[in-house]
C-alpha cells in the first residue's frame, strides 16, 4: 500500500476514534446532568411535605377531655322515703287539739292558746301558712262566728311526718276583771266553748280546750302561720 494512503488511513481512524470519545464525554453529562433526581438528604422531609397539622390539644375544635363534670341544676321537690311527692295534710289525716298558752296577756280570759295538729295517717304530709278562726255554733257551722285574724311571722313549709304533731299560736283581746269581766274596747267579751280553726288546704278543725272555754274580747286574734316548733 503506498505511504499516502496509509497515512490518510490512519488519520481517518485517529479522527473517528476523536470524534467517538467527545460524543461519548458529551452523552455522559448530559445524561449526569438529566437523569439524577434531587433527592433530599437522608432524615430529612423533601420541601414539598405537608405542614404538620397542630396537635388537639391547641385544636378550637377538639372534644373535651371526658373526665370533666358538666354543671347541673335540677330541682329538689320534697318527696317521702319511696321517692313519691309529699303532698298537703288532708283534714282527715290530721287530729286537732288545744290548751290554754303559758305566755298570754294579761287577764280572766283565755288570753292565748295552743292548737296542735297531729298526723295521725301513715304517709308524711305538708302544712303551711295562717289559720282562719271561727267561733263555733251549735251544729250549725253556717252560724260560725268569724274572728278577724292578725297573721304574724313567717309561713314556712312543714313537713309532718307520721305521728308529728305541728301548732298555731292563738292571742286574743284578753277579758279583763272579774266574774263576767269586760273589754277595754267597751264591748261585750263573749264566750265559745269550741272554735273552729282552719289550715290552708288541710281543712278546718273544730276544738276545745283541755281546760275550760274560749273568752275573747273584740272578735279578732293574732296568729301565728303553722309550725313544727314548740309554742308556749
Amino acid at each position: 500500500m503506498p505511504y499516502v494512503s496509509i497515512r490518510k488511513t490512519a488519520l481517518a481512524v485517529a479522527t473517528l476514534s476523536a470524534a467517538l470519545s467527545l460524543a461519548a464525554c458529551q452523552g455522559s453529562d448530559t445524561a449526569s446532568g438529566t437523569s439524577s433526581p434531587s433527592t433530599a438528604p437522608a432524615g430529612k422531609a423533601p420541601s414539598s411535605a405537608p405542614a404538620s397539622a397542630p396537635s388537639s390539644a391547641s385544636s378550637p375544635s377538639a372534644a373535651p377531655s371526658s373526665g370533666a363534670s358538666k354543671p347541673t341544676a335540677t330541682a329538689s321537690p320534697v318527696s317521702g322515703t319511696t321517692g313519691t311527692k309529699v303532698r298537703t295534710c288532708t283534714a282527715s289525716a290530721l287530729k286537732a287539739t288545744a290548751h290554754q298558752a303559758a305566755d298570754r296577756p294579761a287577764g280572766t280570759g283565755t288570753g292565748a292558746a295552743i292548737v296542735e295538729f297531729t298526723n295521725t295517717s301513715a304517709r308524711p304530709c305538708l302544712l303551711q301558712g295562717h289559720p282562719t278562726v271561727a267561733g263555733a255554733a251549735n251544729g250549725s257551722p253556717e252560724h260560725n262566728a268569724p274572728l278577724k285574724v292578725t297573721p304574724v311571722g313567717p309561713a314556712p313549709v312543714i313537713r309532718l311526718a307520721p305521728g308529728g304533731t305541728a301548732r298555731v299560736k292563738l292571742t286574743f283581746v284578753q277579758v279583763q276583771g272579774e266574774g263576767d269581766g269586760y273589754c277595754k274596747s267597751g264591748a261585750q267579751p263573749v264566750t265559745y266553748p269550741t272554735l273552729v280553726v282552719g289550715l290552708p288546704g288541710a281543712g278546718a278543725h273544730q276544738v276545745a280546750l283541755d281546760d275550760g272555754v274560749f273568752a275573747e274580747c273584740d272578735n279578732t286574734v293574732t296568729a301565728t302561720a303553722v309550725s313544727a316548733a314548740a309554742l308556749s
